[in-house]
This record gives C-alpha cells, structure tokens and sequence, in this order.
C-alpha cells in the first residue's frame, strides 16, 4: 500500500495541556518555531472543552494536574471514537514503572520526562506525528474504498437490473414465437379447439408431481404446446380426412414428427430446444412400437414420455373428424392398461394419482370456450 509524505509542520495541531505556564509557554516558542500549529490548555478540563474546536493532531499532557489529571484525560480521549486516533505524549516527573504501567493502560502513546531535552521532544512529536498521519491516511483510505465499493455495486446493480430486463425482454419474445407457432399449426384443425392449452396444463402438472425442478417445468410447460407442429406441413386431404387414413396416408402423417423437429432445429431458445425433443419423440412408445425410431423406455426422452401421457388423454376425450370424444372414466382406463406398453408405468402411476387435478384442467379449457386462454400459461 502507498503511503503518503508526511504534511509540513505547519499542519500539524498540537495542545500543550499543564498546569505550568513556563513548561506552555517554553514548549509552544519551541514547536512554533519548527512550524507546528500549537495552543495550549492549563488543565485538563480546559482541554476538553476546546478539543472540539481545534482538532488536534497530538497532545502534550502533564501527569500531575488539578481538576482533570493526565492519565483521566487520556482515558477520555481515547475511549471516544472522534478522538482516540490522537496521539498523546504523558510529560511526568517520575521514572517508576507503576506510573508507565498506568500510562499506557489509559491510552497513552509515548512518554516524556521532566526535564526534557528539546532534542527529544522534537523527535517524539515527529514520530508521533507520522503515526497520526497514517493513522488519517488509513481511515481516509478505507473511506475511499468504501465509497469505491459502493460505486462498483450500484454499478453492478444496475448491469444486473439491465441484464433482467433483457432476459425478460427475450423470454417474452420467446413466449410470443411459441404461442404463434402453436397456433399455426392449429389454424387449419377446426376440431383442436383449446387441445395446445390442456396439453400444456396436463403436462406440466405430471412435471410438478413427478418433483422436476422449477426451469424443468417450466421448459415443458412451454415447450409441449409446440408437439404437433410438424402437421403445418401435412396435407389438408390428410390431415382432415373424415375417416381412418389408409397405410400410405398414415406414413405421410407420421413424418410430422421429423418434420417438427426440423422446423424447431438450430434454435438458441431453451424452450425450443425442449420443444424439438418432444416434437420428435412424442409418438415413441414405452415398448419401442412408436414412432419414427422405435425407441424404447428410459431411452425416449422425459419431456416426449410426459407429453405422450397428455396427447393421448386429450386425443381420446375430443372429437375428432372420425369419431366423438369418449368418456374421461373411459380415457383413464385406457390409459392406465396401456401403462407398460404405450406409456411409462410411473408416469401413468403420478397421472392416476391426479386424476382430480387433470379433470379441472380439462373443464377449465372445454372447447366451446370463445376466449383463448394461452397467455395465463
């Protein structure tokens, strides 16, 4: 650490405190004429009532005083947090330890005896003077620093404040690109109806009873409605048919799974990332009968296995051009005989459990609703 040059005398404030007005008047005309700021005081009690206003730098005090002695005053100066960084020479008379002893237990930061040599007294004041200007370097330092500091965490407050509402500025947008999506790949099925919402909802609360961490449910609360959107590609004699698809238009259907993941491909959005995987896997099965690539168990990603669960429910609970909606006791059922082969055994196992939860969902976002509710995600 750098430390500065000592000031010139005449910055330094020194109170001469005794009762002796030779021993004042001596010590002043010798430390003046080094350039020393110096005043004086005939007690000690004088010398506290004019400590405010002068400030001293270091004080000459005699041991032996009427009203308020030395070793009293040096006590109160240092036991005060305005003044303790003062230094004080003790002048005395006696050379027994005692008297050293009770010095420095009051504070005292040298002494000095009587009779001194003017020598040695220049010596101590400069010495002294040094310690109590590092001393006000130091405080004065660790006050910079402060101020520094709090400079730096505003500073830093305010790029993290900005950074948040960036990241909020791009979650939005992020949140738009979906729900526009989503749509576009429902424009052309009059039947859909609100299916991208309960997905979302059916979704999201198997995520939340299956304990995955709050980004987690979050990324398929917002990815699963993004499932189908590879069928913007299928052809509308297909996709709309009023029947069952005969063997070549039900290959063609099913490459919307690729499809769908091609569109959501290359993109830096976490939650397209989420609704790429579940795009291209949502039709695998838990015995490796699905499709496109026949996968198998725990090798069909989380996200797909959860989204299949509510895909299903929610195809076999609304019309469809072929055929109308079945019971929900009847989807349930289904549902939970197909665990082992269609779907995963625990997923299906926390989907019963809520069974509850998932029929509110479902009466919630019915399709004769007018209103779109996809922004309450």
């Amino acid at each position: 650490m750098f430390f500065p040059e000592i000031e010139n005398p005449e910055n330094i404030k020194i109170l001469v405190v005794d009762d002796d007005p030779i021993i004042r008047k001596n010590i002043k005309e010798i430390l003046s004429s080094e350039g020393y700021q110096v005043y004086t005081a005939e007690n000690g009690k004088i010398a506290l009532e004019i400590l405010p206003e002068i400030e001293p730098d270091i004080i000459l005090v005699d041991y032996l005083m009427p009203e308020l002695d030395g070793i009293s005053l040096c006590k109160i100066i240092k036991n005060n947090p305005d003044t303790l960084d003062i230094g004080v020479i003790l002048i005395t008379a006696a050379y027994d330890l005692d008297t050293r002893v009770k010095g420095l237990g009051s504070g005292a930061d040298d002494f000095l005896n009587k009779p001194f040599f003017i020598p040695e007294l220049k010596a101590r004041i400069l010495s002294l003077s040094k310690i109590k200007k590092y001393r006000d370097f130091l405080k004065n330092y660790q006050i910079i620093l402060e101020k520094e500091v709090e400079k730096k965490t505003a500073e830093l407050q305010k790029t993290y404040l900005e950074l948040q509402i960036a990241y909020n500025e791009i979650k939005e947008l992020s949140l738009e690109i979906i729900h526009k999506l989503a749509k576009a790949a429902e424009y052309k099925d009059e039947y859909t109806g609100f299916h991208i919402q309960r997905i979302s909802f059916y979704s999201t609360k198997i995520a939340e009873y299956l304990g995955l961490s709050k980004e987690q449910i979050e990324l398929i609360r917002y990815g699963s409605p993004l499932h189908d959107i590879g069928k913007i590609s299928i052809p509308d004699n297909i996709l709309l048919k009023q029947g069952p698809l005969n063997k070549e238009e039900w290959e063609i259907m099913k490459k919307h799974t690729i499809i769908g993941a091609q569109l959501l491909g290359g993109s830096k959005i976490k939650y397209l990332k989420a609704a790429q995987k579940i795009a291209l896997y949502h039709h695998e099965k838990w015995d490796g009968t699905g499709y496109p690539y026949g996968l198998k168990e725990k090798k069909i990603p989380l996200f797909a296995r959860i989204v299949t669960i509510a895909d299903v429910f929610d195809a076999l609970t609304s019309d469809r051009p072929y055929r109308k909606a079945l019971p929900i006791k009847k989807a349930f059922e289904i549902i939970k005989n197909e665990a082992g082969t269609h779907f995963d055994p625990q997923l299906v196992k926390i989907f019963l459990e809520i069974k509850d939860e998932i029929i509110e969902i479902r009466e919630l976002f019915k399709d004769q609703n007018s209103f779109n509710l996809f922004n309450s995600f």
